[in-house]
């Protein structure tokens, strides 16, 4: 059962979730003035903030399976350092294809000073909204990791959620390890939207 105090903090994510989308719209101009309040409260009541993603391959062993798994993945509104952090499992846009999608760690951010083990490689710095994201299989060159080491840094804005949740197989499944903030701020949306009945329907195998 979920405590008062849980459904406050997630009824709070939720507003804030809804309000952040909202204005982003009406900046955007696909909703006016007028339907900015009906957006907010739509988005409150018949939204969630999560999904479920499903990822094949090794890159994210072993906190992914190597067979892939079954993701409860956390939306962001707008990925920025105020709401993802260094440590955070995150699914972004593939940088060498926009339909795709990959599921990488935050290794750094905007203003992190990047040092190669290649002494060929001058070091740099992460500009404005740039970072870094890396495979956790050590066991993979950087190549078949498929990570920062191959194409570069990417921009905060192709972050698109945050992995709190992955179901390995219907027995093997757990919280997924993110960055101390990030856990804190997602542990009562995982309380209450969490549903493994569910997402042992929807994976593959």
């Amino acid at each position: 059962m979920v405590s008062l105090g849980t459904w406050f903090r997630y009824i709070a994510h939720k507003l804030e979730y809804s309000a952040t989308i909202s204005w982003k719209n009406y900046k955007r101009g696909q909703i006016t003035d007028r339907e900015l309040g009906d957006a907010v409260w739509k988005n409150l009541f018949q939204g969630k903030l999560t999904y479920l993603h499903w990822n094949k391959g090794a890159e994210m062993a072993p906190s992914i399976g190597d067979q892939g798994g079954t993701l409860l993945v956390r939306k962001l509104p707008a990925a920025d350092p105020r709401r993802v952090f260094v440590g955070d499992v995150v699914v972004l846009k593939d940088p060498d294809n926009p339909d795709n999608y990959l599921v990488r760690r935050l290794a750094a951010v905007e203003g992190y000073e990047m040092l190669s083990t290649d002494e060929k490689d001058d070091p740099f710095v992460l500009e404005k909204d740039e970072c870094w994201v890396l495979a956790d299989n050590e066991a993979l060159k950087p190549k078949e990791a498929n990570d920062s080491r191959k194409f570069g840094p990417v921009s905060m804005t192709d972050i698109v959620g945050r992995v709190i949740y992955c179901l390995r197989t219907a027995v093997d499944h757990g919280p997924v390890q993110n960055s101390h903030f990030s856990m804190r701020k997602d542990s009562p949306v995982l309380e209450v939207e969490l549903d493994v009945d569910e997402m042992a329907k929807n994976h593959k195998t």
